[in-house]
């Protein structure tokens, strides 16, 4: 008689001297995330380390340690340090966001809780968290030295370089994460590619800032020095012969080739360019589409869908964009979270 183990559930530590705060959380995320509770700053150090858990939701403004000094304290621990923090708070402005994100915060989000939206973040950042581990012999280890130091560098550069890009890149994994399944990928390898995908424009820290952030069309010089972000991304992350590293590199050097051969950086053509690429490239020319840039407005859901159409067998993997048309409902539902609807 054959038996089957399910993984377990990912472990949430929600901390919050007002319990009925911490009520909400365990009706919002029970039933997906084993939940541990804490009402005081000690008690959530207490916790961390004895449970290790996966991820952690902390309050800012609690009597005693405050959120920000709870996390100051984990991230100084080397047994707890990688555990993702993600403050939520109504205490919620630039001041504040500078604070957290110095003190080792992954991400904020602002009281009273979108659930969609805490949802989504919840996923992304669990997905980003398993890219400090690599595989080894069939076991899951933590990177060594050089590579966590590298990591860790990533996942600061998506949080404080530039607001917009991160939440582009989080989108973008999300889409991936759903065309990957359309396609015929395991739940585990899209999610992975999710993971992947959140680094795929972790290059653009290597554009000046005053690029990045032109409010107007850039020149043709400037989109040169655009055009440079996969390479850049792709030398930053380095070399892995396997895993969600390895993933995050290829993604980042192909999201930008083109089924007909007129991409960048290599000029690959149809199955040249990996399938990850290949689904990335729509899901990143959708979200920027129908988001808009800083010097456009975004298109409508017509134009988008007309655009990427119009692109099958130029830009676009034309079974991807047949893909994309028949989950065009999942990734609207994928926007509506990421927008707290």
């Amino acid at each position: 008689m054959s038996t089957t183990t399910q993984a377990p559930l990912p472990c949430i530590l929600a901390v919050d001297d007002d319990p009925s705060n911490l009520h909400l959380l365990k009706q919002i995320l029970q039933t997906h995330y084993r939940m541990l509770f804490a009402r005081d700053g000690l008690r959530a150090i207490e916790l961390a380390v004895q449970e290790r858990p996966d991820l952690i939701l902390l309050d800012v403004m609690m009597p005693g340690m405050t959120g920000f000094e709870v996390c100051r304290h984990l991230k100084k621990d080397p047994r707890v340090a990688a555990i993702p923090v993600i403050f939520v708070t109504a205490l919620f402005d630039a001041g504040a966001e500078e604070d957290g994100f110095s003190a080792g915060g992954a991400d904020f989000v602002a009281k009273p809780v979108g659930v969609s939206a805490l949802q989504s973040r919840l996923r992304a950042h669990l997905a980003l968290a398993r890219a400090l581990r690599e595989e080894d012999g069939g076991e899951v280890a933590l990177l060594e030295d050089e590579n966590d130091e590298q990591m860790q560098s990533l996942l600061r550069a998506l949080r404080f370089r530039d607001e917009a890009t991160a939440m582009h890149a989080l989108r973008v994994g999300e889409y991936a994460r759903v065309l990957a399944r359309a396609a015929g990928l395991s739940e585990d390898d899209a999610l992975d590619l999710a993971q992947a995908t959140a680094l795929h424009d972790l290059g653009m820290i290597g554009v000046a800032d005053e690029v990045l952030r032109k409010p107007e069309p850039l020149d043709a010089a400037e989109r040169a020095l655009v055009r440079r972000h996969p390479v850049i991304g792709a030398d930053i992350i380095g070399e892995h012969a396997r895993g969600v590293l390895a993933l995050s590199r290829s993604v980042s050097l192909t999201h930008h080739e083109r089924w007909d051969g007129t991409g960048y950086p290599a000029g690959l053509a149809g199955e040249q360019i990996p399938l990850a690429g290949r689904i990335v490239a729509l899901a990143d020319v959708f979200d920027a589409l129908i988001c808009g840039q800083r010097w456009r407005p975004g298109w409508s859901l017509e134009e988008t869908v007309g655009h990427l159409h119009a692109e099958s067998g130029g830009y676009f993997d034309p079974g991807l964009v047949r893909l994309f048309m028949e989950q065009l409902p999942a990734f609207l539902e994928v926007m509506a979270q990421s927008q707290g609807a």
